[in-house]
């Protein structure tokens, strides 16, 4: 059985008591009810994914950086050339890119994982499978890039099914190693055309509705980035409601179809950090996409995910209502690689520490308010 079918065998419901008890630990605590807002729903999750009242800290949290190129890039959809993934690699892994410097903020680590850039790296990770994630870098290549999903597959069944075992694998060792919480990071040049693909295809939405400008592209871009998310739905059979219906009943077979290798891992990644039962902090529409195949293959994994930010890409909006997800933190941000959902780790925490470490009406000898 590989990392991603053993996952799913090891997946539970959250508990339900857990949180009940949470709820009323809340009402113990020196404030009025329900005062703190949106950190108490976040305490009781927290207890109900860990199965702790008090929940630990979700600290230390490690941001899995999953990068692979796109073949729909020929299709003039980004103006960066494809050779941008594999340098923007390197420099996750020499700490110099933007979640990097979130991440030491909060005091997380970063790992990027090759699961299929095109171009060569200036220096190759370590295998998945020694198990040893301490340079930063994953050497896990499925293939060098994906197909072209306006014209063909993004994957054979095969290539899927390796993709997914590596995100599963990497949620398993980042674990075993100290995580407390799981972060989802993601670099590929092109990645938001077939992320635009997989929101249209399980949400029934049109391309224009969830198509945005990624790095910046400008409105003749956009216009052709349109046409292409448009192609590979018609192409898949994937469009409109009666796509969205085929997409929900068969959400691995839509994955290989108009997917990418880094949403792949990421759905493996989501599984597999459910499946170790640490909260899963999503960042932007990539990881929405992927989101949204995983919650039809894993509907146990859902309540072990909170939506970090909102990304300003408008696939992000619909993705994250189909979950039923409200974000923590909106800061018009859309860069990926783990960047925005880095910024709500200090939320997790005060949630967990408020509902841990303050006094109740008892202890602290305050009155408590009277409640009909």
């Amino acid at each position: 059985m590989g990392a991603f079918r053993a996952a799913l065998e090891r997946l539970v419901p959250v508990d339900r008591v857990a949180a009940e008890r949470a709820e009323r630990r809340q009402l113990s605590l020196t404030k009025p009810p329900g005062s703190l807002g949106r950190l108490e729903e976040l305490a009781s999750r927290l207890c109900a994914i860990a199965s702790e009242v008090p929940p630990p800290l979700p600290h230390p949290a490690a941001v899995a950086v999953f990068a692979a190129d796109h073949g729909v890039l020929s299709q003039g959809v980004s103006p960066w050339p494809a050779e941008v993934t594999a340098q923007m690699v390197a420099n996750f892994a020499a700490g110099g890119a933007a979640v990097n410097v979130l991440a030491r903020q909060m005091g997380a680590r970063v790992v990027a994982v090759d699961v299929g850039v095109a171009s060569a790296l200036p220096r190759a990770g370590l295998p998945v499978s020694d198990g040893d994630l301490t340079g930063g870098l994953v050497g896990a290549k499925v293939r060098r890039g994906s197909g072209d999903i306006s014209v063909e597959d993004a994957m054979e069944a095969s290539e899927l099914e390796k993709a997914l075992d590596v995100g599963a694998q990497v949620a398993t060792l980042l674990t075993a190693d100290g995580a407390r919480c799981l972060v989802t990071g993601d670099m590929g040049i092109g990645s938001t055309t077939p992320s635009a693909a997989l929101v249209a295809a399980f949400t029934g939405a049109g391309a224009a509705e969830v198509t945005g400008r990624g790095t910046g592209i400008d409105d003749s871009m956009l216009e052709q980035k349109v046409k292409v998310v448009s192609a590979a739905l018609q192409r898949s059979g994937l469009s409109g409601p009666e796509g969205a219906a085929r997409a929900r009943a068969e959400p691995l077979a839509a994955l290989a179809a108009i997917g990418g290798l880094e949403h792949a891992a990421l759905v493996g990644f989501l599984v597999g950090g459910a499946a170790q039962r640490v909260p899963v902090l999503l960042d932007g529409v990539i990881a929405v996409s992927a989101c949204l195949v995983a919650a039809e293959v894993a509907p146990l994994a859902r309540d072990y995910w909170i939506a970090g930010h909102m990304s300003a890409e408008p696939g992000a909006a619909l993705g994250l209502r189909r979950l039923g997800m409200e974000p923590l933190v909106d800061l018009g941000m859309r860069l990926g690689e783990g960047s925005g959902a880095c910024l709500a780790l200090p939320l997790l925490e005060a949630a967990a520490r408020t509902l841990s470490e303050m006094a109740t009406f008892d202890s602290a000898g305050v009155s408590e308010i009277p409640r009909s």
